[in-house]
């Protein structure tokens, strides 16, 4: 793509995940372990394939991790460059805030929790020939009434930007990335809060501008919860999501270097095992994620979980849709049901929370 034309892709990694806590206490979102790696080692490959090489993220909630990990980026095959925000800036004012850092004539940019299959090439290209302003990637989904939507003409320019309504006139709804042509984003006031859709977009119809709706429906999954993170994980690991940067084949699932999984365990659902993590024996794990060094002991039943660095399950214990924090324990034979989050370094007695009465 970048043979016709340089384009530079901002990534915009700068929330606090709050909806993922206790996850979130130790790691922001972007560099939780998903499908064996930091969830951002899989957009840098879809940025990579689509022959983009300069990437900028715009950061603010621990920053510093992106840098410790990722350094220069050259491993990744980019060249990264990080811009801290001092203060929340939303949206467009983060895409701001990344302005000086911009080289080229057009930039892609990407919500750092939006997990999608779209093709950059073919949205790229959509952006150049059409001419327009800005590109959005619009994404068709089956209820649309739980999103904003966003209509568009015949010859594909957007008419308007729509806040929820119980009766969306279109199933295309903002997907979180969009290509600007440069100037646009200089427009964009700088120094304080923005919203896209709320001031941008919005303000950028008005004054006529072009905005091109780039429609897709192929895999796009939001990762901001934990049920939709365990989803997302899981999702790469069957490769049902795109992505070249899995620690193994996909498959059902995923066991990092120094698990340890017994006999009779069975691993179902794209379930990653994290490295030095221990499936005791006859557990049952599904469309689980287990983070490095976790222990789930014999008979356990995890559902759809996500459970922290260090982790404990203990024996029979039954876990569907729970989230465990980084060294949290939940002890035999407990039952935890859908919703149910323990914070870090929590520990459950055994057989301390049923929803059953057959203990």
């Amino acid at each position: 793509m970048t043979s016709e034309v340089e384009v530079d892709a901002v990534v915009l990694v700068g929330g606090q995940g709050t909806r993922l806590r206790p996850l979130t206490l130790s790691a922001p979102k972007p560099m939780l372990p998903t499908a064996g790696t930091p969830y951002l080692s899989h957009l840098f490959s879809r940025i990579r394939a689509a022959g983009i090489r300069h990437v900028v993220l715009g950061t603010s909630y621990r920053a510093e991790v992106f840098e410790e990990y990722f350094g220069d980026g050259s491993a990744h095959g980019l060249e990264l460059e990080y811009v801290v925000e001092e203060e929340p800036l939303d949206t467009g004012g983060a895409i701001r805030n990344v302005y000086d850092r911009l080289r080229a004539d057009h930039a892609i940019v990407f919500n750092g929790d939006i997990l999608s299959g779209a093709d950059l090439h073919a949205q790229l290209r959509t952006h150049l020939d059409s001419g327009a302003d800005v590109t959005l990637h619009l994404q068709r989904v089956p209820d649309p009434s739980r999103f904003g939507s966003v209509p568009t003409d015949s010859g594909g320019r957007v008419t308007a930007f729509l806040e929820k309504t119980p009766n969306p006139p279109t199933d295309q709804i903002n997907a979180g990335c969009y290509v600007f042509r440069r100037p646009v984003i200089e427009t964009i006031p700088s120094g304080r809060r923005v919203s896209v859709e709320r001031e941008t977009f919005p303000g950028l119809l008005e004054n006529g501008a072009h905005l091109h709706g780039f429609v897709d429906s192929s895999y796009w999954l939001d990762v901001g919860t934990p049920e939709a993170f365990a989803r997302g994980s899981a999702d790469l690991v069957r490769g049902v999501a795109p992505t070249s940067a899995l620690a193994g084949p996909t498959g059902d699932f995923l066991a990092l270097d120094g698990a340890s999984i017994f006999t009779g365990a069975k691993l179902t659902g794209g379930t990653t095992i994290g490295a030095r993590a221990v499936v005791g024996k006859d557990a049952a794990v599904s469309g689980s994620v287990v983070f490095d060094d976790a222990v789930i002991g014999p008979a356990a039943i995890v559902e759809n979980s996500v459970l922290g660095r260090g982790a404990q399950v203990g024996e029979g214990a039954v876990l569907r849709g729970v989230v465990l924090g980084d060294g949290a324990s939940v002890g035999a034979r407990c039952e935890l049901l859908d919703g149910v989050r323990i914070w870090p370094g929590v520990s459950v007695p055994d057989g301390g929370i049923r929803f059953s009465s057959d203990a």
